[in-house]
């Protein structure tokens, strides 16, 4: 295929043509839209790092909730933030917490929106780290294996209030198996597993952190999230939780790890969801309030590279918007 008998420039000079060519298309079906719950908030509250996004009260939940399945986006991550917070993060897992309240006002007021639950601690500790904590060798670390019976007390509670889907996010060994089992034994083996199976210990959580309000107090993640030199570590923590019954992985952060995405999607042929995160985000508001860069082409061309990458599924704080670009 050489010049001038190929011309690749035939199929570019015609919208028509391009349009009907194109490889990777954004579609609505494909978008999940994080939302944030504070319990005992009324209205919302506004995420300074994050223009555009905010803290929401039950009531302003629901309403939210109705405009995001308005705009065509199918479903919601859900994040929970409590009034009180201890070491063993114990309202994760109560049975009226604040996500499990939120789930079920959700499935009760707002018909054909599918919610999942982000299923991690890191909201709830008083501490801010993701798991349980111990003494190993004079300093305090996670301790990963108490902390899965909490994780899936917490996947069975928000199940039971109508959860469609679970989210571990911990990176704790062993969760998407303790989960699984605790969701068979109750009953719940219909419920599905998108697993974050490649979290990154990332700079690009900042913004996250304000809204979630879980910043850790000591130390960092970088105990149990991965390191962002490794490709291979990825593929077997794939690997891993796939065996452990994992029905969606997800790789996070999305855009600085595209080749991570390609590397997953090409090894095990599963769905995988790229999360678009909040630092990842706040960039691109950042420098669209500054008039430096075309806003809705950013986003467009953002989403799209992280479906061509591999992308089955893209969670991301743009999820309404782009939904309703494309649905007019």
């Amino acid at each position: 295929m050489r010049f001038p008998e190929y011309r690749a420039r035939r199929l570019r000079d015609h919208a028509v043509w391009r349009e009907m060519t194109a490889e990777t298309t954004l579609e609505r079906r494909r978008l999940v839209q994080p939302l944030f719950v504070k319990e005992g908030l009324k209205g919302r509250k506004s995420i300074p790092s994050m223009p555009g996004q905010a803290q929401l009260g039950l009531k302003e939940l629901v309403a939210e909730a109705r405009r995001v399945r308005d705009a065509g986006v199918p479903a919601v991550l859900l994040f929970g933030i409590p009034l009180e917070k201890d070491e063993t993060g114990s309202s994760a897992s109560e049975v009226d917490g604040i996500v499990q309240q939120a789930v079920a006002a959700l499935k009760a007021k707002v018909e054909g929106l599918a919610v999942i639950v982000d299923v991690c601690l890191c909201e709830y500790t008083s501490h801010g780290h993701c798991g349980l904590l111990s003494e190993v060798g004079g300093r305090r670390t996670v301790d990963n294996d108490p902390t899965l019976g909490r994780l899936a007390a917490m996947a069975v509670t928000c199940a039971k209030a109508g959860a469609d889907m679970v989210a571990p996010s911990d990176m704790m060994d062993g969760r998407v198996a303790a989960i699984r089992e605790s969701l068979d034994r109750a009953g719940l083996k219909h419920v599905p597993i998108m697993s974050y199976a490649a979290k990154y210990a990332s700079s690009f959580y900042g913004p996250f952190r304000d809204a979630a309000e879980s910043p850790p107090k000591f130390g960092d993640r970088r105990g149990y999230q991965m390191d962002l030199r490794n490709s291979d570590e990825a593929l077997r923590e794939v690997a891993a939780d796939l065996e452990e019954g994992a029905d969606i992985v997800m790789v996070k952060p999305a855009l600085a790890y595209g080749d991570i995405i390609r590397r997953v999607k090409d090894a095990f042929r599963v769905p995988v969801a790229a999360y678009n995160v909040s630092g990842e985000y706040a960039m691109v508001e950042a420098a669209a309030a500054k008039g430096w860069i075309d806003r809705e082409g950013v986003i467009r061309e953002i989403l799209t590279g992280l479906a061509r990458a591999g992308a089955d599924i893209l969670v991301t704080y743009w999820a309404t918007e782009v939904a309703q670009r494309l649905k007019a």
